[in-house]
């Protein structure tokens, strides 16, 4: 197979960018065959030669295509990514992989009851490219670090107008879009918190709906999760801010690491934290540090870097960045930080799946939103620069 035969179903933000990323041939050895949206404007931008759909099933079963990328809404994440796989298609997932933790369990069944294991399934967790999370991912798991004691990320730079949610009549809604910036925006940062540390034995937070917004889904959240060793992870994110700032904090045995926009560094300790505290004879003492600047280029190649391992594994069998079946993760944490709020107690993990489901049924039948939908223009370009 020289060339992958691509669908793209959804032509909004994110899908218009994988679009151009295709066509302008920043992504190799990938076409794309066919597209569908029930939106006939965008479908008019099309290249006049690549046949345009209105249903995604029916493009499922044309026989034009032999991967699929999902950029819809949410909820449609699940149920046309379960037709893609039991049509036999290799298949990547815009984030989140599913809105809540059933269906995203749902969708990884779909793919393991597929006879052919080398079906790729593969989702957009382009954050991971980032060669700063690769780097502590890599000490992390080296030790370099020592045993974590605590970690902070304060990610505010996520700041949307009002005419943001304005622009989809399904976004910022329960029905529409099943949450806020957990759904929206930091499905990132949540994967990488589990890429990253692993899973919480505890969550607990406080979600607050149309804080900055009209809207009645969550656009400001403070959350702390518990891990088994006892270390802590403070996570601070909104939609509400800006300037907004990005920066992950790790405090180790061994020293703090530090990941911003400034790139990445380590304030190491001459002597780790535990050994200092139980030897040391001086009453205010501590142990000397060294800055370490570690060397990072760039952020990676973030969506375009994720398509091209997508095609690449189903081409050649490279490793995947972004395993799907990883997606549940975040949703996960995701779930808990709004059920947390939900009961105003701390929730255990794992979550159970049903129990956030009934919520979140109850917030749909109850919801009384209205919103003034506005057509606002695709801007693939602005879409790049906001990661």
């Amino acid at each position: 197979m020289n060339s992958l035969r691509l669908g793209i179903v959804g032509l909004g933000n994110m899908g218009t960018q994988h679009y151009q990323s295709i066509t302008q041939q920043f992504v190799k050895r990938v076409e794309v065959a066919a597209v569908c949206d029930l939106d006939s404007g965008r479908l008019s931008k099309v290249s006049p030669e690549i046949p345009c759909f209105s249903d995604s099933l029916e493009m499922i079963k044309s026989g034009l295509i032999e991967a699929l990328v999902i950029a819809t809404p949410h909820y449609d994440h699940s149920t046309i990514g379960e037709a893609a796989l039991k049509n036999g298609l290799h298949l990547l997932v815009e984030k989140p992989i599913a809105v809540h933790k059933n269906a995203c369990q749902e969708l990884i069944n779909a793919h393991l009851r597929r006879p052919r294991k080398e079906q790729v399934f593969c989702a957009m967790f382009n954050q991971r490219t980032d060669p700063r999370y690769q780097r502590i991912r890599e000490m992390i798991g080296n030790g370099d670090l020592g045993n974590l004691r605590r970690m902070s990320w304060i990610i505010t730079n996520w700041f949307r107008p009002d005419i943001y949610y304005r622009s989809g009549g399904w976004r910022a809604t329960w029905r529409g879009e099943g949450g806020g910036v957990l759904l929206n925006q930091c499905p990132h940062q949540l994967d990488l918190l589990w890429w990253l540390f692993g899973t919480p034995t505890q969550v607990w937070a406080q979600c607050r709906f149309g804080q900055w917004h009209d809207i009645e889904v969550e656009d400001d959240v403070t959350a702390l999760l518990t891990y088994e060793n006892g270390a802590t992870c403070s996570f601070i994110t909104t939609t509400g801010e800006t300037p907004g700032t990005n920066r992950l904090e790790i405090v180790a045995e061994n020293g703090t690491v530090i990941a911003d926009d400034s790139g990445l560094r380590m304030l190491k300790n001459s002597v780790p934290i535990s050994e200092f505290c139980r030897n040391t004879d001086q009453s205010f003492g501590k142990p000397a540090v060294e800055e370490v600047e570690i060397p990072i280029d760039g952020k990676g190649g973030q969506h375009r870097q994720i398509l091209q391992n997508f095609v690449d594994n189903i081409l050649d069998q490279t490793p995947l960045l972004a395993p799907a079946i990883e997606g549940i993760h975040s949703v996960e944490l995701a779930n808990a930080m709004l059920l947390s709020t939900f009961e105003n107690k701390s929730i255990s993990m794992p979550v159970d799946g049903d129990r956030f489901w009934r919520h979140l049924e109850q917030r749909i039948a109850h919801s009384s939103y209205q919103k003034d939908a506005v057509t606002v223009a695709v801007d693939a370009a602005a879409m790049n620069k906001s990661y």
